[in-house]
């Protein structure tokens, strides 16, 4: 029997930097960044699977080809970042750069170029590709939603908040929303942080009341392990949370003196210390609040702190209840058919002139939220179609000047006279004796026809 020969060490060493280099390959596929090598020649020699899908392209096109024809010389700007940092080692790190993909979209990326090197000697450069796309296309989602076009009104009112947040947005001042529950607070402190230069920084927001003193000052300030029992470990409080950006604190008028006092340090001094913590950390936050409440009343009570107050108040912004400004109530009826109709794919056009009365003819203690809400339920109610006020909420039908007595069948001749009464008011902007001339009637007969239906005719002007 014939011996059976040695292995060949050569091969079997072969065989093992083969299986360690595919290794290193499925390492490489498994990273979520993009990262790809160029060697002395500034030919590609590797494209991880990141690297392809932050680029276009596929990586046995990439590989063997000049950085410059996958690049274009678009890693930074005017001349290519690889030949520089190959060149004149001019290595980068963390840089922000756009970069054109295969299919002519551009896509924002942190770049990283560093050397490669082996046995001290450079062989070619390491080119690392962190996706920012997805946050840019998060945050401008946000801006989306929060920018000022989601501010809907044209009364002269609203024009003079949209007046105000446009002068204030690029400043650091302190700004305090006042309006009652509903007006839409928040909205207006989003849309002045999303049009300063803070926009890329953070946006916190904390409801004041929803939390007790000890736990609210936990919140905004953070603690240090082994403050209080329960702090098991060090927290990071809203306000630093927020650094570089917009704290927005609502319902500020429900918080304790001492709240007070260390919130009037931040806004004096820009530092505040961790509960448990005597040492203080700078903090550079501009800050919204927002009240329901009357604060100057407050202030006089001896409430609310003076200086905190006018701290606050450097630029004031009142936002009006929906009652007073009535006019709006078709944009807004609109806007939100129009977002109820995308969200849940409903064949809704919007109210009938009957709905459309019942809403301009109710109070809305709750606001703009209230309608919202209002809208929403409409939706949940109404098969397709135009909504009718029998969609609405029963607090909406009940409303004074478009009283459930007064409801008549839609399809009796009441009905198509009292639709007709509300078309004219509407035309005529709520002017009875228009209404009266272009219907040809008494002025006496028109109060009591629309006396009998419950027709407001101050809900039209």
């Amino acid at each position: 029997m014939s011996e059976r020969a040695d292995p060949d060490p050569r091969i079997s060493g072969l065989e093992a930097c083969l299986v360690e280099l595919g290794n290193i390959e499925a390492i490489l596929d498994s990273v979520a960044d993009g990262i790809l090598t160029v060697d002395e020649q500034l030919r590609i020699t590797h494209f991880n699977r990141a690297a392809e899908t932050i680029t276009g392209y596929p990586g046995p096109e990439a590989v063997g080809q000049p950085c410059l024809e996958v690049f274009r010389q678009i890693l930074a700007g005017e001349r290519c970042a690889v030949c520089a940092a190959w060149e004149e080692k001019e290595y980068l790190r963390r840089v922000e750069r756009v970069i054109l993909r295969k299919d002519g979209t551009h896509r924002s990326v942190r770049v990283t170029v560093t050397p490669l090197t082996a046995g001290g000697q450079r062989t070619g450069i390491v080119v690392t590709l962190h996706d920012l796309q997805p946050l840019r296309d998060l945050k401008e989602q946000v801006r989306q939603r929060y920018g000022l076009h989601n501010l809907v009104g044209k009364s002269h009112r609203m024009q003079a908040v949209y007046r105000l947040i446009e002068q204030v947005a690029d400043s650091n001042a302190s700004v305090l929303i006042e309006g009652e529950s509903g007006t839409g607070k928040e909205l207006v402190a989003h849309a002045i942080h999303y049009r300063s230069r803070r926009a890329d920084k953070p946006f916190v927001a904390v409801s004041c009341a929803a939390l007790p003193e000890t736990l609210l000052e936990s919140e905004l300030f953070g603690h240090v392990k082994g403050a209080f029992t329960g702090a098991t470990a060090n927290k990071v409080g809203r306000f630093e949370a927020a650094n570089g950006g917009t704290i927005f604190l609502d319902e500020i008028g429900d918080i304790s003196p001492l709240i007070q006092l260390k919130l009037l340090r931040v806004l004096q001094e820009h530092e505040f210390e961790r509960v448990g913590e005597s040492t203080p950390r700078r903090v550079d936050v501009r800050v919204i609040a927002a009240t329901n409440k009357d604060l100057a009343q407050l202030v006089r009570e001896g409430r609310f702190r003076n200086d905190l107050y006018y701290r606050l108040k450097v630029v004031p912004i009142h936002l009006p209840p929906l009652r007073d400004r009535r006019d709006d109530i078709p944009l807004l009826v609109d806007h939100f058919v129009k977002r109820f109709r995308r969200e849940t794919g409903k064949a809704i056009e919007g109210p009938s002139e009957e709905a459309m009365a019942a809403l301009l003819a109710y109070s809305w203690p709750g606001n703009v939220r209230e309608l919202e809400n209002a809208i929403e339920h409409a939706f949940v109610c109404c098969p397709g179609g135009r909504f009718t006020s029998e969609h609405l909420p029963t607090e909406v039908r009940a409303a004074p000047g478009t009283s459930a007595g007064a409801s008549v069948p839609p399809d009796s001749l009441e009905a198509a006279e009292r639709e007709a009464l509300i078309r004219a008011l509407q035309k005529a902007g709520g002017n009875q004796a228009a209404v009266a001339q272009a219907l040809g009637l008494a002025r006496n007969t028109l109060w009591r026809k629309l006396k009998n239906y419950g027709i407001d005719p101050k809900a039209y002007r």
